[in-house]
């Protein structure tokens, strides 16, 4: 492995939907690099597809937060990282046997199920926007609603309060200070607590996810109430923070590509693919963590136990070896293995019901809104900073 000076870890996009430039070192020492966080910690950064796809499989790489050798990327995540986060902190068993309780509501045929009721919520929001005139501001009016209220629906959560949670979400994951995450988290946790005793008390239990694991898990004593809080949250803030993000930063993207665009006006079938290479391209969430538990031999040294091991995902959806001109938007590649969904048995549960929700809100925004194009320069549009999920913090669009 070459030897260079470590690269901070992470940094601000230049473009939103491109890696820092900051990290073209990075391209050229694949499959694995030295990196250095926030607080001066010194991490390996896995950018190499095939090594990433080979430790994201590795058992000895451990995603349980609540350890002190954990890796932070952030003052943030710091501050909260001792709390219970469902799925994505633990290991197995206990990952696999929360992962059984969840598999059943985010299964392909669940999604496909899905399908007629995103697409009257799509169908609702962009009646909302025509009706009212442009301009609109696409991310409170299309993109983020949109996968809000479709995760209310499948968790059986209040769209009613759906200022709440989506403030306390941002709060969670962009602070800006570490006295904000504390208390979003605790002001979800606050509000899935009242939620649980309301549902309870039902006689009779809604169909959503939360429903199930209160009436029946909890009941039933296999989840204890801090364990189906830790469920929620994962689950409303990941459901509809991702999305909305994709759904904002893929319009945007399309837009600033217009040939690419024409080409999947004339030809809609070739909206699945699109949607793999946009989440290829885009890489939202840039950065999966582990812990190694054990030495591991990797990319021609050695992680050792105790080591911080982040996953550039930005980075490893570009490595030449597996994507020509990675840089470029195709729809004629296939891009199905990248690892914008992780890889292994941490693979985001919802991909199905992201895809499904990608596909329908993309698809309906263009063509009923033909002559859609941004409303100001794209380079006045603001965009996240690179230690939070990537996407747009704005959209103004007119047509």
């Amino acid at each position: 492995m070459p030897e260079t000076e470590p690269v901070a870890f992470p940094q601000d996009r230049t473009c939103p939907y491109h890696p820092p430039t900051g990290y073209e070192p990075l391209r050229t020492t694949r499959p694995l690099s030295r990196i250095t966080l926030y607080d001066g910690r010194p991490a390996w950064l896995v950018t190499g597809h095939a090594l990433a796809r080979d430790l994201l499989a590795d058992q000895r790489l451990s995603t349980d937060r609540d350890h002190p050798d954990f890796p932070a990327t952030t003052k943030r995540f710091a501050a909260v990282r001792n709390r219970k986060v469902a799925l994505l902190g633990v290991d197995d068993p206990e990952h696999r046997t929360q992962r059984r309780m969840m598999v059943p509501s985010f299964t392909l045929r669940r999604a496909a199920e899905l399908r007629p009721s995103i697409q009257r919520i799509v169908d609702g929001r962009l009646d909302a926007m025509i009706e009212q005139g442009p301009p609109a501001e696409l991310v409170s009016a299309f993109a983020l609603p949109v996968p809000s209220m479709v995760i209310c629906a499948l968790l059986g959560v209040p769209y009613a309060d759906h200022e709440f949670f989506e403030g306390q979400s941002r709060r969670l994951l962009r602070g800006p200070r570490v006295e904000d995450v504390q208390d979003a988290r605790s002001q979800l946790d606050a509000y899935f607590e009242e939620l649980i005793d309301r549902k309870e008390k039902e006689s009779e239990p809604g169909d959503g996810v939360l429903d199930e694991l209160v009436h029946r898990q909890l009941r039933e004593g296999e989840l204890d109430r801090e364990e189906v809080i830790a469920f929620a949250t994962i689950l409303l803030v990941a459901g509809h923070e991702t999305t909305a993000n994709m759904i904002s930063l893929g319009t945007f993207t399309l837009l600033q590509h217009p040939e690419r665009l024409a080409e999947l006006r004339d030809t809609p079938e070739l909206l699945p693919a699109a949607v793999e290479e946009l989440m290829r391209m885009l890489s939202i969430a840039d950065g999966l963590l582990r812990r190694a538990t054990e030495d591991i031999e990797a990319g021609g040294t050695t992680i050792r136990a105790g080591d911080g091991v982040i996953f550039a995902t930005s980075v490893i959806n570009r490595d030449e070896e597996v994507y020509a001109a990675p840089d470029t938007l195709d729809w004629h590649r296939s891009a199905r293995h990248h690892v914008a969904f992780g890889f292994g048995i941490h693979q985001c549960l919802g991909q199905n019901l992201a895809r499904a929700e990608l596909e329908i809100a993309l698809h309906s925004l263009f063509d009923r809104l033909p002559k859609l194009r941004l409303a100001v320069p794209a380079d006045e549009i603001p965009f996240k900073p690179g230690d939070t999920i990537q996407g747009m913090l704005e959209l103004p669009v007119t047509w």
